[in-house]
């Protein structure tokens, strides 16, 4: 589109508030049209790269007015934007496949690799293929005169409100729930939700209930241990919403999983991306935008690690004697009624206190969180930088900039709110696009997530009880059966049962193939199925790897003919 001054948008997103900023921007700027693409134009034209401070909601976009590029990408990373500088030329997509013909030659980025094999997603921007950036969330970039220069416009800072009470932060957290949805429904296209049967997805659905047509669930039928549409029914009726399922079999994995690779441009985070995009499936049959509960794990601690590194520090300040010294939220007495959620993670603690008990807090989540172990035997020793890759965790676990107060809750949440989270957010974007279909996360609105940080640790953690008042503030709301859920497991993926039989011959083809990769140890068998955890993360890493690899390294010189 082009502006009045004679600047050239190219964008992709939504911004929630653009018919106020309409309004505000009418004295001085005709509207053409009625799009929040002209908008964004008329913000930039006046206010210059101060306009991001305005805009609410998920966009990437890149504005040329004769001597100058401006990027910009959402808060939260919702909406994609990569790009490369290669033979003098600087190049951007919404899609990192796109930018390949501009290389020289398709590989893949030995640290973003590192980080991929410990975390299950880079770190800093990169991305898996060498010379191909992700400009990160928050930030902007400039080109201009043959340089560029990114810099980061907005950032969440954890900064503890010890003025309000429990009560304040329910209102609080209700009122700003109530406008995040009613902002993300805004919509000239039928709406549906994603529903998992988890608290997030169902509060969502609970709150948007007058403004959506239906609610979509992904079940696996196959294994009762997985199917979670039990609960996915009690929110939809509670919500009075039509719910829509689709079974997920086996045989839609040996179906899809290439084409979910594909989609994400390169593999990160975990299975969850497979029934994602299933389900996604199903939805764009009936809507053309649905909600998500993606983001209320990272914002109001709701991962049963929390919970598990934060008992072995009241473990250790009990025997110190220190637990009553201020720094602790939770004591030893309170969090063991909460344990039982922990029921299902035992062989991840058994694997946690094989790394040794009570050091520093940044190595013992790193521990924590770290991916390598399940697969580094499988690897040559040079093909992942430890102490490099810890480096990079520690510089944001530790950031003092963000984390001002001792908060080990804060510190986790914090890590994972930067890294974690856009990695989730890229599967959402990726998945639902895939089939035509805008998927809006109202947990990822602006004022929502500020306010989140500065909600004091032992109230968004009592007593070790995850997203504590995330459920305390919609008691009334929530169904009681999903509220008390101690069982909930995200979205995984019977993979580990499915590889003893129905997909037993795909995997082991396509990891056969693993042995000519430069990364893989010679002689060891990569389809080692019982070894593998609950979720199979092990081979699914490794098999999302070798899908990768034969589709955008081994067919690198197709992306060349691309440009001519």
């Amino acid at each position: 589109m082009h502006g009045g001054s004679g600047a050239v948008i190219s964008y992709n997103g939504e911004i929630y508030n653009y018919r106020e900023l309409q309004k505000d921007l009418a004295y001085g700027h005709t509207f053409l049209t009625q799009s929040d693409t002209e908008v964004i134009l008329a913000a930039y034209e006046k206010s210059g790269y101060s306009c991001l401070d305005r805009l609410r909601g998920m966009f990437a976009f890149a504005i040329y007015d004769g001597d100058t590029l401006f990027c910009a990408r959402d808060r939260f990373g919702i909406k994609p934007f990569y790009y490369v500088e290669s033979n003098g030329i600087f190049a951007f997509a919404s899609e990192a496949k796109a930018l390949l013909g501009f290389l020289d030659s398709v590989e893949t980025d030995p640290t973003a690799f590192s980080d991929y094999i410990t975390f299950q997603f880079p770190l800093e921007g990169r991305t898996l293929f060498k010379g191909v950036n992700e400009l990160p969330p928050g930030h902007f970039l400039v080109v201009r005169d043959g340089k560029i220069r990114c810099e980061r416009y907005w950032d969440v800072h954890y900064e503890p409100d010890f003025d309000h009470d429990l009560k304040w932060f329910e209102t609080r957290l209700q009122d700003l729930m109530a406008d995040s949805i009613s902002a993300h429904l805004v919509s000239d296209v039928p709406v549906g939700t994603y529903l998992s049967g988890g608290i997030d997805s169902s509060l969502v659905t609970m709150l948007s209930k007058d403004g959506i047509t239906r609610a979509f669930h992904g079940k696996f039928a196959e294994d009762p241990a997985y199917d979670e549409s039990a609960f996915a029914r009690i929110s939809a009726d509670a919500a009075g919403v039509p719910l829509e399922e689709t079974v997920i079999t086996s045989r839609d994995f040996i179906s899809h999983i290439e084409d979910v690779i594909y989609h994400l441009d390169f593999p990160l985070a975990g299975p969850g991306s497979f029934p994602q995009f299933m389900v996604s499936k199903l939805a764009s049959r009936h809507v053309k935008a649905v909600l998500g509960g993606q983001g209320g794990d990272e914002i109001f601690a709701g991962y049963a690690r929390y919970l598990i590194a934060y008992f072995e520090q009241c473990i250790n300040a009990a025997l110190e004697g220190t637990y009553r010294n201020g720094n602790f939220v939770v004591t030893p007495e309170t969090i063991i009624p909460n344990l039982e959620s922990l029921k299902e993670y035992k062989p991840l603690i058994r694997r946690f206190w094989s790394k040794g008990l009570f050091g520093p807090m940044d190595e013992r989540y790193f521990f924590l969180i770290d991916r390598a172990p399940d697969i580094e035997n499988e690897l040559v020793p040079e093909a992942v930088d430890r102490q490099a890759v810890y480096d990079r965790f520690c510089a944001i676990f530790n950031s003092s900039r963000n984390v001002r107060k001792e908060a080990y809750l804060d510190s986790m949440m914090h890590f994972d709110f930067k890294t974690l989270l856009p990695a989730l957010l890229h599967v959402e974007d990726r998945m639902s696009m895939a089939h035509g279909l805008e998927s809006r996360v109202p947990f990822m609105d602006q004022a929502l997530v500020e306010f989140a940080a500065t909600v004091p640790a032992d109230i968004k953690f009592k007593a070790g009880n995850m997203k504590h008042l995330l459920k305390k503030s919609f008691a009334g709301i929530l169904p009681e059966a999903i509220a008390n859920r101690r069982d909930k497991m995200g979205f995984p993926v019977p993979l580990q049962e499915w590889m003893q039989g129905s997909i037993h011959e795909f995997v082991g083809d396509t990891l056969e193939k693993t042995q000519s990769r430069s990364y893989m140890a010679r002689g060891n068998k990569a389809a080692n199925f019982r070894e593998n955890g609950q979720f199979g993360r092990k081979t699914w890493g490794l098999l999302c790897l070798e899908l990768w690899q034969q589709r955008f390294h081994d067919r690198g010189h197709e992306f060349r003919t691309m440009l001519n």
